[in-house]
């Protein structure tokens, strides 16, 4: 595969993967592994390993910087872009139109019923994803103690801080194996590359927003879609761990705190977002959308304020990803950092199995749970039956149980 062919080739795999990646950036790797290597070997195992312990790097969902990556690497810039907005488009309209029609619509106890099963189906989807990038990782006494270590922390601070942190402790450690003369020559070289515009810029779009926050009125009606950009690109900057990190945060800042929507609208779209493939970080639009309706924006402002949501929240982690995925070639070739990425991998296969023992409590253990959980397991790890068919199994299930 060639040119063209093959940047249109990786486009219908990226449309594939949109509609079939359930289970949230848990589960979402192992389908990068089967959509992007084994399939069609757009890059190599070896490259995702990479691309995805650098998005762990990097705060932003760590699943569309991955992707992101990919596409760069098959296509350049263009195609990252056209990656980027396949990917986050047809989740993100779906709960901005979720958030517009919540209010109007008089079903919720019947909306709880029907999603009472996913949770098993998503459990049952995380411990996939968690089993096979295990497999991959924990490969030495190092690897495994680091993953316990991480799952450790995880349940025992139960704090955002925690994330960055292990990530970054854990890259230490094992960049500290080995103490290699300093690359001075190939260092100069990265950081003669490195666009400081860019970093202004980067920087620059933040400051330059909360100041035009403050300056215009809040009564005006384009005060609260600044103010809702601000906040989210804000966030998108400081927030590590990925989805795991996002549902706190946002409840924390937009129920508790702004008081911009209510709790109980913050769990029912929550909930929604579970059972819909493509990546976490588009429930963000709903709570923009949901915001915007509260203070009452008719429904292109609804529209509006979903957009500006989803895109604040993904912009700086996009903006990232494709600023250092251009010399990630040369970066990775700094032994300290090259030493790095199997500790950031195997603390990531701690937040992922501390996310599944989270997830799991509120669930429960009973029978049907269980039995849920295990077949779902069992089905997408021995057959090759898609996740979709899984999760619309478990829907059925709770409409007519």
């Amino acid at each position: 595969m060639h040119g063209r062919k093959k940047q249109l080739l990786f486009l219908r795999d990226v449309i594939i993967f949109t509609f079939t990646a359930f289970g949230g950036a848990q589960a979402h790797l192992g389908l990068l592994l089967k959509y992007f290597v084994r399939n069609n070997r757009y890059v190599s195992e070896e490259e995702l390993l990479e691309l995805n312990a650098l998005a762990q790097l990097l705060p932003g969902p760590a699943s569309t910087q991955t992707l992101v990556g990919i596409a760069y690497k098959v296509g350049g810039l263009r195609l990252s872009i056209v990656t980027f907005l396949i990917w986050i488009l047809p989740s993100a309209a779906a709960m901005t139109f979720a958030a517009i029609s919540y209010a109007r619509l008089d079903h919720k106890e019947k909306f709880i019923e029907v999603l009472e099963y996913m949770q098993p189906v998503a459990l049952g989807i995380v411990a996939f994803g968690a089993y096979n990038l295990s497999k991959r990782v924990l490969v030495s006494q190092l690897s495994v103690f680091l993953a316990v270590a991480a799952v450790i922390c995880t349940l025992v601070l139960r704090n955002a801080y925690v994330f960055p942190l292990a990530i970054l402790m854990g890259g230490m450690v094992s960049s500290s194996l080995e103490s290699p003369r300093e690359e001075t020559e190939l260092r100069g070289k990265l950081f003669a590359n490195i666009n400081r515009k860019k970093l202004v810029y980067f920087f620059g779009v933040l400051l330059f927003l909360a100041l035009l926050g403050a300056v215009i009125n809040r009564t005006s009606p384009f005060s609260l879609p600044i103010r809702l950009f601000e906040n989210f690109y804000r966030n998108g900057i400081f927030i590590f761990g990925g989805g795991q990190v996002l549902v706190p945060l946002m409840f924390t800042e937009f129920v508790q705190m702004k008081q911009y929507l209510h709790a109980s609208g913050f769990l029912s779209g929550f909930a929604l977002q579970q059972a819909l493939p493509g990546p976490t970080f588009s429930f963000t639009s709903y709570i923009g959308a949901l915001s915007m309706k509260n203070f009452g924006y008719g429904v292109w402002g609804q529209a509006l304020g979903g957009a500006v949501a989803v895109l604040g929240i993904n912009l700086p982690g996009l903006i990232l990803v494709l600023f250092i995925v251009p010399f990630w070639e040369d970066l990775k070739k700094l032994t300290r950092i090259k030493n790095s990425l199997s500790g950031i991998n195997a603390v990531s296969v701690g937040f992922i199995i501390a996310a599944f023992i989270l997830l799991l409590l509120p669930v429960g253990l009973n029978l049907m749970s269980i039995g849920i959980m295990v077949v779902t397991f069992l089905v997408l790890n021995f057959t090759r039956i898609s996740p979709p068919v899984i999760v619309v199994a478990g829907i059925l299930l709770g409409y007519f149980v």
